[in-house]
């Protein structure tokens, strides 16, 4: 009786490298893969550890040599990133002397985690989300707003397609950028521009209003060069006259149905740019 010859085992499938560097427009980018890949043989999925090996080849195959402490501009795709996940990236990226300058994503999460670790992020809207939108006959598609519990620091720069709200303060030197509303539950020392796709109907609110500098659309003001003896919450609006006011948000509660024609004023006056 002949014996039967044994079956091999199919090779085991090789994952192309998606981890990959760069330059556009005189900057780094450090590009992830997507959390699902959809190549000719089907759909492929890379874990965290494969990615980070992907890195540490590419930094060590890769004969490019960069100045020392060069900024690198991660994009994190969909991919959803922990603040542990970062630090990792991080030391890593640090033996070649790269240091991150700013999280490009797509995940709520992933942004979270990025200004929890004290760097600029800019949430970018998905064609997925942008389609759910058009179905929903929006007029300007805008991305789920954006909650941070924290507070930002000088040198942190914050770009979200929404609302923004964070439980914290914006100190001197930070910043926002939101095509929504922007609400601080804090207080206000830093930036802040609503409403950017030009949405003048958009609105800065604060528990303590000082902005270094304040826009909504494409108006312009600084803040109070006087600080008043006692804080109250604050909303600050384009009234009719195309200039940047601000009212108690007690008072602007009262008057919702305001906006645009009558508002309260609390005595303090925006320096218009």
């Amino acid at each position: 009786m002949r014996p039967n010859p044994q079956k091999s085992s199919p090779p085991a499938r090789t994952k192309p490298s998606t981890v990959r560097f760069k330059t556009e427009h005189g900057k780094l980018l450090l590009i992830l893969p997507a959390e699902q890949i959809t190549s000719g043989s089907g759909p492929l999925s890379y874990s965290w550890t494969e990615v980070l090996d992907q890195l540490k080849q590419r930094l060590t195959t890769e004969s490019r040599s960069w100045p020392a402490q060069t900024n690198l501009y991660l994009v994190a795709r969909d991919r959803l990133l922990t603040v542990q996940h970062l630090q990792e990236l991080a030391d890593i990226l640090q033996t070649a002397k790269l240091q991150i300058r700013r999280i490009y994503t797509s995940r709520r999460q992933t942004a979270i985690a990025g200004v929890t670790a004290g760097y600029c992020v800019d949430q970018q809207i998905t064609a997925e989300t942008a389609a759910t939108n058009a179905a929903e006959a929006t007029t300007t598609a805008m991305a789920e707003p954006l909650v941070l519990r924290t507070t930002l620091r000088s040198g942190v720069e914050i770009r979200h397609n929404g609302t923004v709200v964070v439980m914290g303060d914006l100190n001197p030197g930070s910043s926002i950028v939101a095509t929504g509303d922007i609400l601080v539950w804090g207080r206000l020392r830093g930036n802040a521009h609503a409403g950017a796709k030009g949405n003048g109907r958009s609105r800065i609110m604060a528990l303590q209003m000082e902005p270094a500098q304040i826009r909504i659309a494409d108006f312009v003001a600084r803040g109070p060069s006087t600080t008043p003896q006692q804080f109250f919450p604050e909303v600050a609006y384009v009234n009719p006259q195309g200039r940047i006011s601000i009212a108690r948000a007690s008072e602007l509660a009262k008057n919702e149905t305001a906006i645009g024609l009558k508002m309260p004023a609390t005595g303090r006056v925006f320096s218009q740019s």
